[in-house]
């Protein structure tokens, strides 16, 4: 079986490989199931900020269930909140060093 290496368009978009349900819970499609790109394509949609909220979602139902402390709920959110901030600071940071002359 040879697997496709063009990438579909839907290809790391979070929203359409790992949608809200009804319930509240993420879950990926019937489509993306028989994809051969589903793992690598999922794992690229988790990336970055778009996936720290993912995270961040994840933390929120397991305070709600009961599972998780508050100072643990507080120490992970803190974590990835950070982490959000310093992915788009370091964006920025990339831009300014793109834009020096270098000549």
């Amino acid at each position: 079986m040879k697997i496709s290496t063009e990438r579909p368009s839907c290809y790391g978009d979070l929203d359409t490989v790992f949608p809200m349900a009804q319930d509240g819970l993420r879950a990926s499609p019937d489509a993306c199931l028989a994809c051969p790109h589903k793992t690598e394509c999922l794992r690229n949609a988790l990336k970055g900020a778009r996936g720290m909220t993912v995270r961040d979602e994840k933390i929120d139902r397991a305070y709600a269930s009961g599972t998780m402390g508050f100072f643990e709920r507080w120490s992970r959110k803190k974590a990835i909140h950070r982490r959000m901030k310093q992915s788009t600071s370091n964006k920025g940071e990339d831009r300014e060093n793109h834009s020096i002359d270098r000549s």
